[in-house]
């Protein structure tokens, strides 16, 4: 038996016949009407529903829907394929998701392990509603840990002379078995060959307010400018540096008191909080990406 049970990843009862749907669109009359009528129709029972309007002229409309549906695992592709024609015909972004489908996700990770510590804790707690399928990471400090948890872990050398051969091999690891990419304090430039494939589907956490504190010994930057408060970005990933559409972000205030070591431990936290809230509502499918903006319904 692994050192840690792992809890999470069991699909509840009421899971089998429950789904969310996600979608964006032009804003209009009759969409929110048009939607319940069909879930009706199909005898499905809306469970809970959010939405939210950018601008009623001309602008961007986003829901979100829980609904729970009998036989749901046999029906799901009629269901799509009725739904389509609605779709069509309010120019629709959409995706339905089952909550008896786990996302299956990837985690990266150099030396620093406080966020994916913090992952893992919450996803043997069952806090997260997912399965971790494996662990990359570019130094094997981490690979006692993490098996102990019964999770595969990949270590995979990254220099400057081997990056494009590492990267081929995480492609060929992660291609086809996850669902996300976790990059937890990852300390590598993905390059656009991982990031296409997973667009929208590889969540960063950033050391700070995006864009402040840029490269090396962050936290030295920010107590030489004698910061009064710290902090952290969750952003999914692009082919800009830093520079996706952000997810979640927190801060705490600091002082004068507080020096380099303690303004690190406090950035630890915030760093493994706002990741895994990010990576939570991601699984949730609480997320909705327009440009280069999320919509976070929580």
């Amino acid at each position: 038996m692994d050192k840690h049970a792992k809890i999470s990843g069991q699909v509840k009862p009421y899971e089998h016949h429950r789904a969310r749907m996600l979608i964006s669109c032009p804003d209009g009359p009759g969409i929110v009407a048009t939607v319940s009528r069909f879930l009706y129709e199909h005898g499905a029972n809306i469970v809970q529903s959010d939405q939210y309007t950018m601008d009623p002229e001309g602008g961007m409309f986003f829901m979100r829907i829980e609904f729970d549906l009998d036989q749901l695992e046999d029906r799901i592709d009629s269901l799509k394929r009725d739904f389509a024609e609605i779709a069509d015909k309010f120019q629709m972004e959409w995706n339905i998701f089952q909550l008896s489908h786990k996302k299956k996700l990837a985690i990266f990770v150099s030396k620093e392990d406080h966020c994916l510590v913090e992952l893992l804790w919450q996803w043997q707690a069952g806090d997260l509603d997912a399965d971790i399928s494996m662990v990359v990471s570019n130094h094997p400090d981490m690979k006692e840990y993490v098996e102990s948890f019964g999770i595969p872990y990949y270590h995979i050398p990254v220099t400057p002379d081997t990056k494009r051969e590492a990267e081929q091999k995480q492609l060929e690891i992660v291609n086809g078995k996850v669902d996300l990419i976790v990059l937890a304090r990852y300390m590598q430039i993905v390059s656009p060959a991982l990031i296409q494939p997973y667009r929208n589907r590889i969540i960063n956490i950033h050391h700070s307010f995006l864009p402040a504190f840029v490269g090396g010994k962050p936290y030295a930057q920010a107590y030489d400018r004698g910061v009064k408060i710290i902090g952290a970005t969750a952003h999914y990933v692009t082919e800009e540096l830093d520079g996706g559409p952000i997810i979640e972000q927190d801060v705490q205030r600091v002082s004068h008191r507080d020096d380099v070591a303690e303004l690190k431990r406090i950035g630890r936290t915030i760093e493994r909080v706002v990741l895994a809230r990010a990576v939570k509502w991601h699984i949730e499918d609480r997320i909705l990406v327009h440009q280069n903006k999320t919509v976070v319904f929580n």
